[in-house]
């Protein structure tokens, strides 16, 4: 120990000495960072970064190997050989740098500890090396014992120094490494020479290429510092650039993260990165991607997508592999880009099942109903024609059954439309429960359905027919009062059509003729059926289009009172006079129009009509006006009324709207609440065909209505009839108990009119008082006399 220390403090330059223990700390704190960052990569990155701090470490050493050489003064003229100096910096950097690839050699026991030791190996070589390269006048000898301990100090501590800075790479640990390092150095170095003993021989002489010591120094010192620097510098460079492209990178991948789509870039056939998109796909964390082949999860369709050429390719569907085995639809685009400063694919994945899923459904739905499931009309139509095609070929019946629920729109208006469907999905069940395997349930619309029996004749329909009915009245089919009563019309190939759309055409004609005959029935189609459903709907047709062709007109019969004989009023009364058909009766056409709707339209022209004409008499005579059911309980029917009286200028006391019972019994509250508001206008209201409706008392107590309308049918039998007589009677006391005056209709006799007079009946209207007629033929009553005398 006391050699050692003589030998740093008497024979060695202690600036010098300082300039190396400088060098010596930089060179380690560099070589070990840039080894633990070597350590982090992975490949070429790698060998870089070891080569770097090899070269950083290696040169480090060995100018802290050669400014210490530099220091020792032995007492004798000294130089350096120039071909053994530079392979002893050849033997530091390639040593270094073995030192640094085993410390990092993944499997191998105790890899840090070797390492250091190759590398405390690879100082003392150069160290000996550079030993040899210095001359002086004199000879060498080695202390063994020294020399040993030189080479054990360096290579315990090179080893202790990278298993500490490798242990977990905080810069806790790379500073305590980096002095560890140092001391393995300087204890390998200054023991060493410690161990060279120099006896001066003048008879050794320096050779001409060594180059002085002073020189030597100060080249050392400013080379190995240069590239200390640089190396520390490019270090520094290469980690902010990475901490930019970092920063980049999370900004990317945020975006990229951002996408519904996968987004996957490759280069050839290996995966470089993916989106968490594209990683939940697979069902696999992204990190377990990079590097796998694209083939293992895009299979044959990935061969199309490897960059062969800088124009974008499209792969409409493929099917990708996901980590469970699972087969997924996707689509697939790529485009070559340049990513890292080569190109790479880069691919948008679709994951389809959702528009498969779409697709399904929409296919679904193009065959079938979407509420009950049941097949649509599109299908029916097509199944059908090709039963029919086997029918025909095998020779056998087919039979079609139309049916519709009876009073289905009743259900939607008094429990709701929730309660409507829920009667179509128990009906559509009930219905599918009695047919036989091969047999075909449809929902053509509405509630409207359709079966399709093949091989089934006549009886066989009928029976079948009857077990639908039956089935529907067992049915739990709704909330109370929803009953799931349906007609049924039947048609069978090849008695009733041989096509298609005859069979449908006179099922459905059948249909409607079980419907009017009290519905809750099946009907088999009839010739004579096919005639009167056509004239029906050519009634319809021409229905529609009567108020613009000028068709229909009103005609007034006059209202008078009994007691005095003086006109009161007119009650309007429509007539269609069609071009072809002559005059169709009311009782004909009116019903027509209430179920299709056209009574509105129609309604609202004869209304408009009246009033305007009766605004124009000269007597300000009442004009009543019958209202159908489908008008009262249209929406805003009350404006209406209240926008012709404004428009024409009559007064609301001149106008009475008759109402029938069946009328309101159809929906009283509704009813009842547009009478009001009607009322309210200073309308009157009469009840029309008094006694022949449903609960005529009950309807009088509701609503005050201004008079009572006696039906024709019990006026003309007064005479032959006590029970009509006794009927007109009680309802003229019932009026004069309500305190409501009473008028008869159908008065055609003196007989019937005297019974009334006797029965203190207020007004009359009737042919005995005159017929229905243009009002110009009752200028008499409408005008002043003075007026009517001129007219006359």
């Amino acid at each position: 120990m006391t050699a050692l220390y003589d030998c740093i403090a008497h024979n060695h330059d202690l600036k010098l000495v300082l300039l190396a223990a400088v060098v010596c700390n930089l060179a380690a704190a560099t070589s070990l960072t840039l080894l633990d960052y070597a350590r982090g990569h992975a490949g070429r990155a790698r060998r870089l970064w070891l080569l770097t701090g090899a070269l950083a470490g290696g040169t480090g050493i060995w100018a802290t190997h050669f400014i210490a050489m530099l220091a020792f003064s032995p007492g004798l003229a000294s130089a350096y050989d120039l071909g053994l100096t530079g392979l002893s910096l050849m033997i530091a950097v390639c040593m270094t740098a073995a030192g640094f690839w085993i410390a990092l050699r993944p499997g191998l026991p105790a890899a840090p500890w070797l390492g250091g030791a190759q590398i405390g190996v690879g100082v003392g070589a150069m160290h000996f090396t550079g030993m040899a390269a210095f001359e002086v006048a004199g000879r060498i000898a080695w202390d063994p014992v020294l020399v040993g301990a030189a080479l054990v100090a360096g290579a315990g501590l090179g080893s202790l120094a990278l298993a500490t800075t490798l242990r977990d790479g905080s810069v806790r640990t790379k500073v305590l490494g980096a002095g560890l390092m140092v001391a393995g150095i300087c204890s390998l170095h200054f023991t060493a020479m410690t161990a060279a003993v120099i006896e001066p021989d003048p008879s050794r002489a320096l050779s001409g290429t060594a180059v002085p010591a002073e020189m030597m120094a100060a080249a050392v010192a400013v080379g190995s510092i240069t590239i200390l620097v640089l190396a520390f510098a490019g270090l520094w460079l290469h980690l902010r650039d990475e901490r930019r492209s970092a920063l980049e990178g999370d900004r990317m991948r945020g975006l990229a993260n951002a996408a519904v789509e996968g987004l996957v870039v490759c280069d050839g056939d290996r995966i470089v990165t993916v989106n968490d998109s594209f990683a939940d796909l697979v069902g696999v964390p992204p990190d377990a991607l990079t590097g796998q082949p694209l083939s293992a999860i895009l299979g044959e369709a990935a061969d199309p997508l490897r960059p062969g050429t800088d124009e974008d390719v499209e792969v409409p569907e493929a099917q990708l592999r996901r980590a469970d085995g699972t087969l997924v639809p996707v689509e697939v685009i790529r485009r070559v880009i340049d990513f890292a400063g080569r190109p790479h694919a880069a691919m948008a994945v679709r994951d389809l099942r959702a528009r498969k899923r779409a697709e399904a459904r929409i296919a679904y739905l193009a065959h079938h109903d979407a509420l009950t499931g049941a097949p649509n009309r599109a299908s029916f139509n097509d199944r059908l024609v090709q039963e029919i095609a086997l029918a025909q070929a095998a020779g056998r019946p087919l039979a079609v059954l139309c049916a519709d629920l009876d009073r289905f729109k009743e259900v939607n208006d008094l429990f709701g439309h929730a309660a409507g469907d829920a009667l179509l999905r128990s009906v559509c069940a009930a219905i599918a429960g009695v047919l036989a395997p091969g047999q075909m349930l449809a929902r053509l619309g509405g509630d409207e359905f359709a079966v399709l029996a093949p091989n089934l004749d006549a009886a066989g329909a009928e029976a079948l027919g009857e077990a639908i009915l039956a089935a529907l009245r067992q049915a739990e089919t709704g909330p109370a009062g929803a009953i799931a009563a349906a007609s049924l019309g039947l048609a069978v190939y090849p008695h009733d059509g041989d096509d298609a759309e005859t069979l449908m055409v006179q099922a459905d004609t059948a249909l409607y003729r079980a419907k009017q005959e009290g519905r809750g029935r099946l009907r088999f189609y009839e010739a004579r059926m096919g005639v009167q459903v056509r004239e029906r709907r050519q009634i319809e047709h021409d229905l529609r289009h009567a108020v613009e062709r000028g068709e229909l007109r009103v005609v007034y019969q006059p209202q008078t009172r009994i007691d005095s004989g003086e006109a009161v009023g007119f009650e309007a009364l429509l007539r269609w006079h069609h071009p072809e058909r002559g005059t169709v009766p009311p009782n004909l056409f009116i019903p027509i129009a209430e179920e299709t709707g056209s009574i509105l339209a129609i309604g609202e022209w004869v209304l408009r009509e009246t009033c305007r004409e009766a605004a124009s008499w000269d007597k300000p005579l009442r004009i009543a006006v019958n209202v159908s059911a489908v008008q009262l309980h249209a929406p805003g029917f009350a404006e209406l009324v209240h926008e012709i009286l404004f428009a024409t200028g009559l007064s609301p006391a001149r106008l009475e709207l008759e109402i029938t019972e069946t009328a309101l019994i159809r929906d009283l509250p509704r009813a009842l609440t547009t009478l009001r508001r009607i009322k309210a206008l200073g309308v009157r209201i009469a009840m029309d065909d008094f006694g022949t409706g449903y609960s005529s008392l009950s309807n009088l107590r509701a609503f005050p209505f201004d008079k009572i309308k006696i039906d024709a049918s019990f006026t003309r039998s007064v005479d032959s009839s006590e029970q009509a007589a006794t009927i007109v009677r009680t309802v003229l006391g019932l009026g004069r108990g309500l305190g409501l005056p009473v008028l008869a209709e159908g008065v055609e006799t003196s007989a019937e009119l005297a019974f009334l007079g006797a029965e203190a009946c207020q007004e009359a209207q009737g042919y005995l008082i005159g017929r229905p007629g243009p009002i110009g033929g009752f200028q008499h009553l409408t005008a002043e006399p003075d007026a009517a005398e001129d007219a006359a």
